[in-house]
């Protein structure tokens, strides 16, 4: 598997934005699930947010869904997560990946990859009061 290269972290004071993208140079994403997924420091990865292949049907995990924004350029092969109304929680690195299946269970998002998934490098979102 190809590896996706996220990009778009920084250093944000609370309550501002940023836009987060994820992009392939070796493949097409068009035909494919594409999830975020964040670390923060010291727990688990948690997927926040999917989106289908060409239909673009999109999914959030319960606490993020007013904040989080997650659409797809198939013409820039790059699929992005704005994130708005930044909160300190949202200090992580998040990462891109293709997803084999999204669905949501109740409030919760639920996102599975191909098992021994290459992860990228992530990008880090660093949010300060």
């Amino acid at each position: 598997q190809v590896q996706l290269v996220e990009s778009g972290g920084g250093l944000v004071q609370a309550g501002g934005s940023l836009t987060l993208s994820c992009a392939a140079s070796e493949f097409t994403l068009e035909p494919y699930m594409i999830g975020w997924f964040r670390q923060a420091p010291g727990k688990e990865r948690e997927g926040v947010s999917c989106i289908s292949s060409r239909a673009g049907i999109t999914y959030y995990e319960g606490s993020v869904k007013d904040r989080f924004a997650i659409s797809r350029d198939n013409a820039k092969n790059a699929v992005y997560l704005e994130i708005h109304n930044l909160k300190s929680e949202d200090t992580a690195v998040y990462y891109c990946a293709r997803a084999m299946e999204c669905r949501t269970r109740g409030t919760h998002i639920v996102i599975e990859t191909a098992p021994h998934y290459p992860w990228g490098q992530g990008t880090q979102v660093i949010v300060s009061s």
